[in-house]
């Protein structure tokens, strides 16, 4: 009966001891980079396809916030313009009218001056003639400058409305909620029928396809890492085994913070530690805040 106790003690005490291997260069935490979608407009939430872990692709149209009132008044913007510009007049009809009687007064003219060049004509019908010609012409350019003037002062009046027009084309556009990464649907803040207004947060997504190992290191592991460095990562299994996987150092920090308390390192005795982060490509096993141990190559 002796043995088999033994054997039962050293068999629980086993996985004990995988917990204290001193193998693991640094300890940390996963985490994903989370992105929280918030409202851009103000109204009621007409529809929000969005759930707690459901997959979302990127760009994808979630849910609309009501934009009735928007609407109606892009509408009365938009006829507010057209009464405006229904009063600018026609210029064409009234120039060309002008601009048919000069034809006919220099058709005159010419032939006025072949008379005269042949004695038919004396030099007063000239010059009368040629008064009349600078008579219109100077009655052309003046209805035009004042045609001008006039369509002038009305395109200024429909600029600010047509400001308008895009600033309402803009806030019916942030009426729509749009998923702006794909990922992972981690919580959910709102519920389909609520009044949201601008900036409150309705959900929040993150990629989990990869994660990142935020881990502690001490002064002595910190010159063994580098940037695009491959490391290995452990996480536990039953039975005090555990699985490893390849990893990617993306981030070093360049100044060192004092232990958290929920971390512990290889040396013990070290107060100040420095931050990493290292990707992990995840199939599904990994989970943000699940703890892992980092296992450096030896040198």
């Amino acid at each position: 009966m002796r043995t088999v106790f033994n054997v039962i003690v050293l068999a629980i005490m086993l996985p004990a001891c995988r917990s204290n291997d001193d193998n693991a260069d640094a300890y940390g935490n996963f985490e994903a980079i989370e992105t929280v979608v918030s409202a851009e407009g103000t109204g009621k939430l007409l529809s929000f396809a969005v759930e707690e872990g459901m997959t979302l692709p990127a760009d994808t149209i979630v849910g609309w916030i009501d934009s009735t009132q928007l609407a109606l008044k892009k509408s009365q913007v938009k006829a507010n313009i057209k009464a405006v510009l229904s009063k600018i007049p026609e210029t064409a009809p009234q120039l060309e009218v002008i601009r048919e009687q000069i034809a006919t007064q220099k058709r005159e003219q010419l032939r006025i001056q072949n008379l005269v060049k042949a004695s038919a004509a004396t030099t007063k019908q000239l010059d009368d003639i040629n008064a009349q010609v600078a008579v219109l012409e100077k009655q052309y350019r003046s209805l035009a400058s004042t045609l001008n003037t006039q369509v002038s002062g009305y395109s200024s009046e429909t600029q600010p409305l047509e400001a308008q027009v895009l600033q309402l084309n803009d806030q019916l556009r942030q009426s729509r909620i749009v998923n702006p990464v794909s990922g992972t649907v981690l919580t959910k803040y709102v519920e389909k029928g609520e009044v949201v207004n601008y900036g409150k947060p309705l959900y929040k997504v993150a990629d989990l396809s990869s994660l990142l190992l935020r881990a502690y290191v001490g002064e002595e592991q910190l010159g063994l890492l580098k940037i695009g460095q491959q490391v290995t990562v452990r996480t536990d299994l039953p039975e005090g085994k555990y699985h490893e996987w390849p990893g990617t150092v993306t981030w070093v920090s360049a100044e060192a913070e004092f232990t958290p308390k929920e971390i512990q390192t290889k040396e013990e005795r070290t107060n100040l530690v420095y931050a990493v982060k290292v990707k992990v490509e995840n199939d599904g096993s990994l989970k943000i805040g699940m703890p892992a141990e980092l296992k450096l190559a030896k040198q």
